[in-house]
This record gives C-alpha cells, structure tokens and sequence, in this order.
C-alpha cells in the first residue's frame, strides 16, 4: 500500500531541489567572481556558458550532475593574472582531449583499471582539499562562517531540512548588508561581452601552464570519481540504464560542451564528485537542479548590471566556506573505512596521501601500482 503524499512531503521535495541547485556555490562562486572581478573576464560568456551546460545536463542525464569551473585551470588564471585568451584555449583543448578520450574508447578502459578503493581515495584526498579550502574562507569572518556551518550540518534533524541552505544564504547577505566589513568580492557592472579567439602564442602556454595540470584531476574527479558516485546515488538508474553514467558519457558532455562554449567566452568547465555529493546532500534528486541553476546563471548573464553585481558582492566568503566544507566531507567520507578489507584501506589512505603531498597522477600511479602488486 503506498502512502499518501501530504503537501509538507512536496515542499520537502522541491525544497530539495531548490536549494540543491545552489549547494556547490562555495566552489562555484570564489573562482567564478575571481575571474570576473580580478581578471575582468566577461561575465555575460561565464554565465551564459553554465547556464547552457546546465540546461544540456538536466536532459542529458535527468539527474542533479553538476556543472562546475575547472578548479585547476580557473586557479590558475585567477593567481597569475593569465589572459581570456588563455582560457578560452584550455577549454577548446581539454574539451578535445576529452572527446578523443570517450570516443576512442581510452576512459572506458582507464576506468576499469581503477579499483573503488583508488576511487575512493582519490575522492578522500579531494574531499579534504575541499574542507581546508572551506577553512580558510570561514577565517574571513569565523563567526558568520561556524554559525552558517552549524546551522547546515544540525538541519538535517529539522522538520523542512532542504530550506536551511537558502535561509542561511539569505541571512547572510543580511549580515554583509548591515555590516561594516567589506564585501568578499569587489564586482562591478563593466566588462562588455566581446567574441575573439586565442592568439598562436596563447594556445602553447596553455597547453603547459593550464591543461596538464588540470588533466588527471578532470578525468580522476570530474569523469570517472563522478561516475562512481553517481551509480552509487541513483542505483535504480545503473539497473534501468545501464551506461547513463558511464565514465565515456561524462566524458563527452564535458567534452562538447567546453568545444563548443568557450569560443563564446565560457570558462573551462567539467562535472564533479564534490559537486554532486553536496547537491545530493541538500536533496537534489532529479533534472529539476540542475535546471533552475542553468536558469539561474542564464539571468544574471541576460541581466548584468550594477543591480546583481552588488547582490552577488553581499554573500560572505564565510558562508560559502561552510557550504564548501560540507561538500568536503561528502566527498572524502566512504563507508569502506568501516566496512573495507585491511589492504582496501591500505590503498585508500596511500592513494590519498600522495594525491594530497604530491599531486592527483602521482596518487593515482600509487594507487593502481598497490593494487597491480596484489592481483600478481
């Protein structure tokens, strides 16, 4: 017998879904802003490129996959003061990468020489990245930042546990409002949307600087890691249709979507494990998600003005810290560190601990060289 759905249970639902489509802001904002406000990149081809990914996600894949920046390759921009031409290259070339990659058959089989416990601790190792990044943007106003931590991690034993996120963002921008400390993001209404393409010496020095470094992370955490993660979220998906979230389909949609975007100005875009375990946390469950963020990014590109700079100026980098840390421990936590067989967990805190002293690859070659020793 099936129960009966009460109104409480439908605006639980798209609460879910609601604030499920602005839960990955802490990673989403501080590089998007970054670029905008430091770089002067134009905020109109940033926008309308999420906004568009966004959109071909919620058909695509008909659940909440997220659409981030490249975190490696934003960061960069944003410290070294790189050009948009630079950028807009990344993007063509790991878009490229990325479709040689799906179509040649390559990330399927690089998929499967990746055991979950190497998975897994890549993922522990991002995760934890995650929660000192968040860290960090909590110090700027550690008050704010462990009042709106403690609000989001005690919601979840509340009536209406989805509303807790957009109520904390709201109260927020309040404090920012009122406050005498100064905004976390100096934005403004200039920088006009200009089409252009990368100039010859730009394509080699992004090649070196951005999409080597960005390259094992993007196919680690953003193709494979969000694959894994996305089976284990939607099993009745895996059941029902069996390559929905094959390592190959995420590697294509990233794949077109940066190849056709960033000739527009888009930034450099993929999916992401952190992302969806932060989206799922705070009850996205279906299309609807990633759609009204799509919709959502969309509007401010239509509409920027001086009017949503100065509203996106007011939300505290404290408050995006705590969502960014709740994100982190999504990510890194596993129940095979209660569950998992002893050599299991060997490989997972080794992978882990040269992802975080080293680099992802250098992780990566760890993992699948402990796990070669043992199949022998």
């Amino acid at each position: 017998m099936r129960c009966k759905t009460t109104p409480f249970d439908t605006l639980n639902k798209y609460s879910g879904e609601f604030s499920g489509a602005f839960a990955d802001l802490g990673t989403f904002l501080p590089l998007v802003l970054g670029l905008i406000a430091l770089n002067h990149f134009s905020p109109q081809g940033i926008f309308t490129g999420f906004g568009l990914f966004a959109l071909f996600t919620a058909s695509y894949y008909r659940r909440p996959i997220p659409v981030q920046p490249m975190k490696v390759i934003a960061a960069l921009v944003i410290a070294q003061g790189l050009t948009p031409g630079m950028l807009q290259a990344s993007g063509i070339m790991m878009g490229i990468i990325l479709l040689v990659l799906a179509y040649s058959g390559a990330i399927t089989w690089m998929a499967k020489q990746l055991s979950p416990a190497i998975s897994i601790g890549i993922q522990l190792a991002i995760g934890l990245q995650l929660i000192g990044m968040g860290g960090q943007m909590i110090g700027h106003s550690p008050l704010i930042g462990l009042l709106a931590l403690s609000a989001l991690l005690l919601s979840r034993y509340l009536p209406l546990p989805y509303l807790a996120m957009p109520l904390v963002l709201t109260l927020g921008m309040l404090w920012q409002f009122n406050s005498d400390v100064a905004p976390s993001f100096a934005l403004s209404a200039g920088s006009n949307w200009e089409l252009g393409w990368p100039a010859l010496d730009e394509w080699g020095a992004a090649a070196g600087l951005l999409v080597l470094p960005q390259l094992a992370l993007t196919l680690t955490n953003a193709v494979i890691a969000t694959s894994a993660m996305a089976n284990e979220k939607f099993p009745e998906d895996h059941k029902k249709f069996n390559d929905r979230f094959s390592p190959k389909r995420f590697a294509t949609s990233a794949g077109w979507a940066n190849l056709f975007l960033a000739p527009i100005g888009a930034a450099a875009m993929c999916h992401g494990a952190g992302g969806l375990a932060v989206q799922h946390h705070f009850g996205a469950r279906t299309w609807l998600t990633p759609t009204i963020f799509g919709a959502a990014c969309l509007f401010i590109a239509a509409f920027w003005g001086q009017g949503i700079a100065s509203l996106l100026s007011l939300i505290p980098l404290a408050v995006l810290g705590s969502l960014l840390a709740i994100a982190g421990t999504q990510l890194a936590w596993s129940k095979r560190f209660i569950d998992g067989k002893p050599f299991c967990i060997v490989v997972i805190l080794s992978t882990a601990a040269i992802c975080l002293l080293v680099n992802t690859a250098a992780g990566l070659a760890v993992g699948v060289i402990l796990e070669m020793g043992r199949r022998q």
